[in-house]
């Protein structure tokens, strides 16, 4: 297989910050492939504390969350990885896109969103 190849089938990790079960289990199935590898976390707290040790390309960030808002993390996120792509979604709080992408999110998605939606996002911003 020629070097170029195999390059462009690197492995780029994804986090996901959600706190619903299904909705991380969702994520899973949709994101996991031979050229993704899924984290999940449920708590802002758990996000830190794995951006300490760890450096996605892509973060799927839930606005609301038990600890806070995504939204307010954002920032956080852009110090710490400021090449790092980001997700916002939400579906409760739709007012917030403005403001998500204002504040550094680089898509966002409204709750329910489609497989198609998601993965129209992942791969403009991967790739």
């Amino acid at each position: 297989m020629p070097a170029t190849t195999l390059q462009s089938a690197r492995t780029k990790k994804v986090l996901v910050i959600e706190d619903e079960g299904d909705m991380c289990l969702v994520l899973d199935l949709l994101l996991n492939s031979s050229t993704t590898e899924v984290d999940h976390v449920k708590s802002l707290g758990a996000a830190r504390e794995y951006i300490s040790s760890a450096s996605p390309e892509l973060i799927v960030l839930d606005n609301r969350l038990p600890d806070g808002f995504g939204i307010d993390f954002i920032r956080f996120i852009k110090e710490k990885l400021p090449n790092a792509r980001i997700i916002m979604m939400s579906g409760i709080d739709l007012a917030a896109k403005d403001l998500a992408l204002e504040s550094g999110a680089d898509s966002f998605l409204e709750k329910p969103f489609t497989k198609a939606q998601l993965m129209d996002s992942v791969n403009r911003l991967l790739n």
